[in-house]
């Protein structure tokens, strides 16, 4: 059967946890409903994010950098703690905290991605950047259902 693609090898996965930062209701949903029956704990500062992960475990964490309106802007502003980049600098200033999640870096913002992935590559973290369109891919190939 196996030999003539007539076995269904699917397996179901167990539920995993998720952690999403980002200001946007519309992606809020979007997420929801790519992981639907998963626990999905979702941040829209960079104070509950930091909440969220100090407090949990997660499997993946997904980081947006601009969660103002003024951020879609320009880079150029002066308000950093209050943009993804602010996360990436608290989790490696504590490298225990969320050790083992896959970390990735959504953002349309590709010139602040980089910062905030070598940031988290400094301690070692499991960290990659997808731009929010490709999202959906990567997420099938991760975490396949």
């Amino acid at each position: 059967m196996i030999r003539f693609g007539l076995a269904d090898l699917s397996a179901d996965r167990t539920p995993i946890s998720v952690m999403l930062l980002d200001d946007d209701t519309r992606r809020h949903r979007w997420f929801e409903q790519r992981f639907s029956g998963d626990n999905l704990d979702i941040a829209i500062n960079v104070e509950d994010a930091v909440e969220f992960l100090a407090e949990n475990n997660y499997d993946a964490v997904f980081l947006d950098h601009d969660l103002l309106p003024r951020h879609y802007e320009t880079n150029d502003h002066d308000d950093y703690d209050r943009t993804g980049l602010a996360v990436a600098v608290w989790l490696n200033e504590n490298p225990e905290v969320q050790k083992a999640a896959t970390i990735i870096v959504h953002t349309r913002n590709a010139d602040a991605a980089i910062p905030m992935v070598q940031k988290l590559r400094e301690s070692g973290r499991n960290v990659e950047y997808c731009a929010f369109p490709m999202l959906d891919l990567k997420i099938k190939n991760y975490w396949k259902r």
